[in-house]
């Protein structure tokens, strides 16, 4: 992280001439910078002292209302700050009471936006960069102008909101089978510059969980692996990665989400670790990641009994978060709460405690609650009847604005240049880069008699059938249509057939048929349980005596649950990049270099480790 001081002039941008365009004008798809001859002079009489007695300067000309609206980082629909589709301006009044990205900043002054691509906030990098500009422009045009935090989950792999033309890299668990911490930060620089230069100064990145528990059905691929010491090597090199490029990261989620299997979105899980285990097991990566000096942590809807006995979920805990995280463990930057719409946040308390709740607990920043008006209401009455000090909500705006200044936003201008994206995102270099990334990533479970690499005088005729989720970011895939064009690409001739994660009878029958006289069959699983109809696929196929060839193109642990496999791969996600990546491998153009990072069990006993971390053969 650059450390920079704050810009006299860069504190406030011309205040009418932003403040008319957040009501009236239309910012474009690709917005400019404000030239300088529409930007205002200082009103505020900075000297240079302290920057952290500037930036208390700075909270002393603000409202409680102000300071409260700093605590927010909320979602807004549209790809426009000003004028986005007739249908988001209706969500966005159904949802949070404002047409606008720039009427929810003016409105409730929050401190920061994250984009999602279901909001539609990432569109393709040029909008995206319109956008950032159009919500830093309302941001300075509030009585007291302040930038914004814009953030996203960009963890890549799985979770993805910015698709192509931006690179799109092998994601957390990919990274830990490379065992390669220079690739980890190689890529996450590549992705903070990417993001930068469409003004995303924030990632919720990296997953600091260890997953050690192969049911685990929100962590899985998103963590780096099952041992705690490789975790915490990975996340420091992807928080120096992210950082070296200027953005922000959080690493996630505290206390540890790794040992769950119940997902937090739905429900409120418990992690049964006693206190011993939690230092052993889940401490490592998060004391590795404030090591290296992680601009902010996010917390985790689960309760820890060991650390808390009220059984309260850790973002609503004092004990976990002031007392573990602060305390004991010395963190001293933002810390961030999960979504607040999520059920593990909300089944204990309503909606307007739990942003109080959270406050108290040590919180600094509440991310996306379900109503933004009862949440800011909430602690604005909780600040007037005395729950909550004035200064303890000075406390966390502080730390909120050392964080923008760190991040250089209170320097110069917090706008980015439409001829930056084009330099950066996307490019030639960063693209080959994530392939040679992808290339270690790629782990052979299972090569029976040789089969893998393929040959194409002996296997050129393939079938490609299996699961085609959807895309994380809306523009990768379909997963069995990218391997057979990859494959088809070096040599091959290979023809797709998509069954799905749930492949019926017939459906199966058809992929037998098609089968018929082909060389080898490859097979795409996802997250195969012991009663997937992947399975059967799977069985009917190799009974069909064709050489099948499974890759698991999400959670590793497909091959315990199958029967009849020739070759079998780990890809750990269906994004491009790392499809094409386990097609090299199979056709032989690339090497089979990773190495398992969790521990594979057998499905009739899972005492029993049928791979262990650190398998994977070679050629």
């Amino acid at each position: 992280m650059h450390d920079r001081t704050i810009s006299r002039r860069a504190l406030l941008t011309a205040t009418a001439v932003a403040a008319a365009a957040v009501t009236t004008a239309t910012v474009p798809a690709a917005a400019v910078v404000p030239p300088p001859h529409e930007r205002a002079p200082d009103r505020l009489p900075l000297d240079r002292h302290d920057p952290r007695d500037r930036l208390r300067l700075l909270i002393s000309r603000m409202s409680l209302e102000e300071k409260v609206g700093q605590l927010f980082v909320m979602r807004v629909y549209g790809h426009s700050a000003t004028a986005p589709d007739q249908a988001d301006i209706d969500s966005n009044l159904a949802e949070i009471g404002v047409r606008t990205a720039a009427e929810l900043i003016s409105t409730y002054h929050v401190g920061g936006i994250i984009y999602f691509a279901w909001a539609h906030n990432t569109r393709d990098p040029q909008q995206i960069a319109g956008l950032s500009n159009g919500i830093q422009k309302a941001g300075l045009a509030q009585r007291v102008p302040l930038p914004l935090l814009i953030a996203t989950d960009q963890e890549h792999g799985i979770v993805a909101r910015v698709g192509k033309p931006a690179t799109l890299l092998p994601g957390a668990m990919a990274l830990g089978a490379s065992r390669s911490p220079s690739d980890a930060r190689e890529a996450a620089r590549i992705a903070g510059g990417e993001l930068a230069a469409m003004g995303i100064n924030q990632n919720y990145a990296p997953d600091a969980d260890v997953n050690v528990n192969p049911a685990n059905p929100v962590i899985g691929v998103r963590s780096f692996g099952a041992d705690p010491e490789a975790v915490a090597g990975m996340v420091t090199a992807q928080v120096k990665g992210y950082q070296s490029a200027g953005i922000a990261t959080a690493a996630k989620h505290f206390p540890g989400h790794g040992d769950t299997k119940d997902d937090s979105h739905y429900a409120l899980p418990t992690i049964h670790h006693t206190r011993e285990q939690w230092t052993e097991l889940d401490a490592p990566p998060f004391r590795a990641a404030i090591a290296a000096g992680v601009t902010s942590i996010m917390t985790a809807h689960i309760v820890v009994p060991a650390l808390d006995p009220s059984e309260d979920p850790a973002t609503l805990s004092h004990p976990i978060l002031t007392g573990v995280l602060r305390e004991q463990l010395g963190y001293d930057g933002v810390v961030i709460t999960d979504a607040l719409g999520m059920a593990g946040v909300r089944q204990k308390y309503g909606d307007d405690r739990v942003p109080v709740l959270a406050l108290k607990a040590g919180v600094d920043q509440l991310l996306n609650p379900p109503d933004l008006r009862v949440a800011w209401n909430a602690v604005l009455t909780a600040v007037k009847d005395g729950e909550l000090s004035e200064r303890r909500v000075e406390e966390s705006v502080l730390r909120i604005l050392e964080l923008k200044e760190r991040l250089g936003l209170f320097r110069g201008d917090p706008y980015v240049s439409p001829r930056d994206v084009d330099r950066e995102v996307g490019t030639r270099a960063h693209l080959a880069a994530a392939d040679r990334i992808a290339d270690g990533t790629t782990t052979l479970l299972v090569n029976e008699r040789g089969l893998l690499p393929l040959s194409r005088r002996r296997e050129r005729n393939l079938l490609v059938v299996g699961a085609d989720p959807a895309s994380p970011s809306g523009t990768t895939g379909p997963p069995t249509t990218v391997l057979a064009t990859a494959l088809t690409e070096l040599g091959f001739t290979a023809t797709a057939l998509s069954t799905g994660t749930a492949p019926t009878a017939a459906r199966i029958e058809e992929a037998v048929g098609a089968a018929r006289g082909k060389d080898a069959v490859v097979v795409a699983t996802y997250n195969v349980s012991a009663t997937s109809t992947q399975r059967t696929l799977v069985s009917a196929l190799a009974a069909s005596g064709v050489p099948v060839i499974t890759v698991a193109i999400r959670n590793p642990y497909d091959i315990a649950r199958l029967t009849g496999v020739t070759a079998s791969l780990a890809a750990y996600s269906w994004t491009d990049v790392e499809l094409r990546a386990a097609a090299r491998v199979i056709a032989g153009r690339a090497r089979p270099k990773g190495r398992l990072p969790v521990p594979v069990q057998r499905a009739d006993d899972p005492a029993r480790v049928l791979y262990p971390i650190g398998h994977g053969l070679g050629y």
